[in-house]
């Protein structure tokens, strides 16, 4: 069996090695062959006799470069008992600054069109000051977009896919939705494109695209969008007629890096016809610099493109020269006559260069300063969009201004670049900087038919004779073997006897983290301000947004919630973002949390910006719970203690708690306000406005909000107080701090007390203050009630007792505050489960109400999670009026009815996994403590009663449910579609939204939110192996032991130089216990 033939057997019919059969395919994998070109110049033969090479076993007549043992064995032996695998090995040298491992990844955005970093208008009105229609003929100011784009890490150069199905308008440059004022429901992603794969270091990347081989209905979905009402679905692509009859194409992007070399990408598009009929494809892979030259004057020259044969050569003047290879494309592949084609003539592509600059004439009619610019590929390969323009030139006639339905027809302001139009569309001479290479597969074959395009992104210049440029089996040989220690390196961390179904979620999720990273630029001075090369934006600007953050200079790769819906960060999202990646990459984890409390971010009065759209607006403060978390993750898992990022991380994040005490405690009786909190609509009022009542509103989540912040600032405190015990007075600080936000949940007016705890109801409720001797309770039944379980710790007794200052002075407030440590909190004297101490909000009484009503499945516990609304408000609703007004919460399971907060989220009922995830530590936290002492009903009424570790495990497994595949072959997640549960192109792949149906739990908001959704993969890692199939009975429960082992050997048991025993050995190693207590 030939190398390639053994590469295409694996990579496409999941065959083994020596499998030449025709067994029919894995359920999930590709179906064909990749086609190889009919003009390599080195033909792939089976390797012979061996020689040694530096240690290295080669063939005595293989190909330059070509190794007979794959990278990870090679490795395996160099490092001995030391191999952890590949990827690994790779994380380590990043880690250690050896090689810059991450310079090229996945950093482009989604969507920069329509972001309020584009934004110049007078109004703030980002969706229509910079629509969609204007994405492919208007300069970015401040970064780009692209579909599965890659670039270096200072977003320097670009490269991103485009296609052409010969019926679209435009070329599919970029991802299409709806915007804020379009959708029912807010903005919305309007494709269907999945991140399916990613390794940390971006060494194996993989998405895939799937194209309508009709016109794409771009009118259609935005006045649907528009028509419906918020009491009804979103309209989404699979509604329309666009895949019908499986008319489409399905693209596959893979990327992949030299084994020891970072700087050397490749690239390979595989397109399938899975309609019924030939059909023909334009693939057009996009190299370009982003414009940096029509804002100010630069003393650097000036980055330029040429052609050089089939190679395009790049040259800046800081990145250097790099050199886009794109090889020569065999003809399309019929999956019925894989042998057809070696007679055909390979395609070759044809490379088009341009300015990537404004079209100013198409745009508003202007003079454009070069001949060509940034649309001019729409131009040169769809005729009738040449045509209007061309026809303009020749008639004189101004070509009106298109944009979206809801567009303003005034004058547009802000960044434009005034070039004059020309008669050419793409230079003759080859030079730009904006390129293309353009593929065209005439009438692939149906049914599977097959194009595939390979290139090569590298600093070597044509005269090095790369063997991979010829050989296609060669530089398909690097992408798989990337692809299999991408394996290596997943495999890994699964523990038990997880199913497949639920490892590809996990790696599906992971991977989509790591996709969703992008380079995000904002530096808020020359935004506010405008540009030397540009007109002056308009004066009222200046009050529209952002203007008391002058400081902020955002230059770096960022964790994005989603890259097309929220593409910018989120500071909260972010947290819960980082507990996943911390698992696979703890670098990049602890740089997310270290660079938000940087000087260029945090304001100077210790202020964490939100996100762009309002950076002053107030987020739950979870900073401190992820970098403790992280911090301790990262020692579980690899043995290192980062004390320098814990304690500098720390020291900010000693502002920011000022900052909430000065600012959102305006009494300073330690009772917070705080407005929405990130939870949206979920109160009666807007909460992040002046109540229409009058009065004070004293927010239930947002003092357990600091209560839990207080207790994660203890924690850190009691770590750093091991190595200096100048932190021993800081965490009783923290301790007493706690204490009296603890005494605050019941406060006085006057001589009486208002509690926000109601004892008849179980539940923790807001109040409304209206003045002295007058308040009342709001009794809506929301996650505002369950929040003050988040405020626990524990404390170990080795812990306080390497703290004597510490625990000193605990023990003298105990004994001599009993008014104050005695009420509003559990007993801290009695000691618990190993003597431990337990500091929280809810004592054991209060705890047990909250469960009962939490674990209620006619309340908050659905089948796939925690209710952030009880669904007793379906039939009681409650509210109040207020000058006439009615203000009112009822259970909304679905999206938003309202347009609070622009009715794109909705916390009145659906699932969300972030607070979820705080729900489940705490529970685990409380049972550290109580252990078995504590059971409670769940659910509640069913007579069947667990622990607090088990109580956890079943809210794990239930959230697994939502993504995970019944016995009917569906999942929740889909809503039922019968396209995404049982087509074989579709079933394998999964959405990861932004929250959840509260009742049936199919998918809503962002699409792509892999951020705080994925951590599901933390849940799976830490729970899988015990998860029952959805709507399957339940087996009986045993303790989940894994949760609490004292330790986990993660180390290679290798010995001596037996290759297999040692292999076997890392794969054995796995994530381990990552609970609280083992953590």
């Amino acid at each position: 069996m030939s190398s390639t033939k053994r590469i295409q057997g694996k990579l496409f019919r999941g065959e083994a090695d020596g499998d030449t059969g025709s067994d029919p395919a894995k359920p999930g994998s590709l179906t064909i062959d990749i086609p190889t070109s009919t003009l390599q110049t080195k033909s792939v033969q089976p390797l012979k006799a061996l020689k040694v090479t530096e240690g290295v076993e080669v063939a005595n007549d293989a190909p330059e470069g070509r190794y007979t043992v794959p990278y990870r064995d090679r490795l395996l032996r160099r490092l001995g008992s030391e191999y952890r695998g590949a990827e690994r090995y790779r994380l380590e040298a990043d880690r250690k600054k050896e090689v810059h491992w991450k310079k090229w990844g996945p950093y482009l955005s989604d969507r920069q069109w329509a972001t309020v970093r584009e934004d110049y208008s007078h109004n703030g009105d980002a969706w229509n000051h910079f629509p969609h229609e204007h994405a492919r003929s208007r300069a970015y100011r401040w970064g780009e977009d692209g579909i599965a784009g890659v670039s270096d890490n200072h977003q320097r150069v670009c490269l991103g896919l485009s296609l052409w199905n010969g019926e679209d308008r435009i070329l599919k440059e970029r991802l299409f939705g709806v915007t804020g004022h379009q959708g029912n429901h807010g903005e919305d992603a309007k494709e269907l494109y999945w991140y399916l794969d990613s390794t940390p270091t971006h060494s194996y990347m993989k998405f895939l695209y799937k194209y309508p081989q009709k016109a794409y209905p771009y009118e259609d979905l935005v006045n649907e969008s528009q028509a419906r009402g918020r009491d009804v679905p979103e309209f989404e692509i699979l509604d329309t007629d666009a895949f019908d009859d499986n008319r489409y194409w399905d693209v596959f992007v893979e990327y992949a890096k030299d084994e020891e070399d970072a700087s050397n990408v490749y690239a390979r598009i595989t397109a399938y016809n899975r309609g019924p009929d030939p059909a023909t494809l334009h693939i057009l892979p996009q190299f370009w610099f982003p414009n940096t030259w029509s804002w100010s004057e630069s003393k650097q020259p000036a980055p330029q493109m040429s052609a050089n044969g089939n190679c395009i050569i790049a040259k800046h003047h800081s990145l250097g020269t790099y050199h886009l290879y794109c090889l020569p494309s065999p003809p399309p592949l019929d999956p019925n006559n894989p042998n057809g084609i070696d007679d055909a003539d390979s395609v070759e592509p044809e490379l088009i260069f341009t300015e990537n600059n404004t079209n100013f004439y198409r745009l508003y009619g202007g003079l454009n300063q070069t001949r060509h610019v940034k649309d001019a590929f729409h131009d040169h390969i769809i005729p009738s969009h040449g045509r209007d323009c061309d026809e303009g030139v020749k008639t004189g006639i101004h070509i009106r201004r298109r944009t979206h339905d809801n567009s303003s027809d005034e004058e547009e302001q802000g960044p434009r670049t005034p070039f004059p139009y020309g008669p050419t569309f793409v230079n003759p001479a080859q030079k730009g900087t904006k390129s293309a290479a353009h593929y065209t597969f005439k009438d692939v074959p149906p049914n599977g038919g097959c194009a595939v395009v390979r290139l090569k992104l590298t600093p070597t210049p044509p005269s090095a004779n790369d063997p991979t440029l010829d050989d296609e089996g060669l530089f398909d040989e690097v992408i798989e073997d990337r692809r299999e220690e991408a394996d290596e390196f997943y495999n890994s961390l699964t523990m038990g006897a997880v199913t497949d179904d639920l490892k590809q979620i996990m790696r599906q999720a992971l991977g989509g983290m790591l996709w969703t990273k992008q380079h995000y630029q904002f530096i808020q001075k020359q935004w506010l301000s405008g540009d030397p090369l540009q007109p002056p934006p308009p004066p009222e600007r200046k009050h529209v947004r952002n203007k008391d953050w002058p400081h902020m200079h955002a230059a770096d790769i960022l964790s994005m919630p989603d890259k097309w819906e929220y593409p910018f960060f989120a500071a909260w999202d972010t947290a819960f973002h980082c507990i996943p990646l911390a698992v696979v990459d703890p670098a990049f984890a602890k740089k997310q949390l270290d660079v938000l409390t940087r000087e260029w971010y945090m304001k100077p009065d210790g202020q964490i910006p939100a996100y762009e759209w309002n950076f002053g607006d107030v987020n739950p403060p979870v900073h401190a719970w992820a970098t403790f978390r992280v911090f301790k993750i990262e020692r579980k898992l690899h043995g290192r203690e980062d004390l320098p990022f814990l304690e500098r991380v720390f020291q900010k994040l000693l502002l920011n708690f000022t900052w909430w005490v000065n600012r959102k405690d305006t009494s300073g009786q330690n009772v917070f306000e705080g407005g929405f909190l990130g939870l949206d609509n979920i109160g009666v009022f807007n909460r992040s406005e002046p109540l229409p009542t009058g009065g004070k509103l004293r927010q239930a989540d947002g003092t357990a909000w600091m209560a839990f912040y207080c207790l994660n600032m203890l924690s850190i405190a009691l770590e750093l107080a091991k190595h200096n015990p100048v932190y021993e007075d800081i965490a009783s600080k923290f301790f007493e701090h706690f204490i009296f936000i603890a005494d605050a949940m019941t406060y006085k007016i006057g001589e009486d007390e208002q509690s926000l705890w109601n004892d008849e109801d179980g539940m923790y409720y807001d109040v409304i203050q209206f003045s002295p001797g007058h308040s009342m309770q709001l009794p809506v039944r929301s996650l505002v009630g369950l929040i003050p379980l988040y405020a626990t710790i524990v404390l170990e007794p080795a812990t306080i007792n390497r703290v004597p200052g510490f625990k000193k002075r605990m023990e003298w407030f105990i004994d001599n505050r009993p008014e104050v440590s005695a009420r509003n909190m559990a007993n801290m004297r009695v000691p618990g489960k190993g003597e431990r101490r337990l500091l929280a909000l809810a004592d054991k009484d209060r705890l047990v109400k909250i469960l009962e009503n939490m674990l209620d499945e006619d309340e908050f516990l659905s089948e796939h999670g925690i209710r952030s609304l009880s669904k007793k408000h379906k039939d009681q609703p409650w509210g109040m009026d207020v000058d006439g007004n009615r203000h009112e919460v009822g259970y909304w399971p679905g999206d938003s009815m309202s347009g609070m907060f622009g009715g794109n989220s909705n916390w009145r009922g659906p699932i969300w996994l972030a607070v979820n995830f705080l729900l489940i530590e705490s529970l685990q936290r409380f049972y550290q403590y109580y252990g078995d002492e504590v059971q409670v009903e769940c659910p509640t009424g069913s007579g069947e009663y667990m622990n607090l570790v088990e109580v956890a495990e079943e809210i794990q497994h239930r959230i697994i449910h939502i993504f995970g595949r019944d016995v009917d072959g569906r999942r929740s997640t889909n809503g039922g579609n019968n396209v995404l549960d049982h087509d074989p192109h579709f079933r394998d792949y999964v959405w990861f939204y932004e929250f959840f149906h509260g009742d049936d739990g199919r998918g809503l908001g962002a699409s792509h939110q892999t951020g705080w959704s994925g951590l599901v993969a933390y849940h799976i890692l830490q729970s899988g192996a015990t998860c029952r199939l959805p709507k399957t009975p339940k087996t009986p429960r045993s303790l989940a032991r894994h949760y609490f082992d004292e330790s986990v050997d993660t180390m290679s048991a290798a010995e001596g130089d037996d290759l297999l025993s040692a292999f076997s050995a890392m794969e054995r190693n796995t994530l381990g216990d990552i609970s609280p207590d083992a953590l």
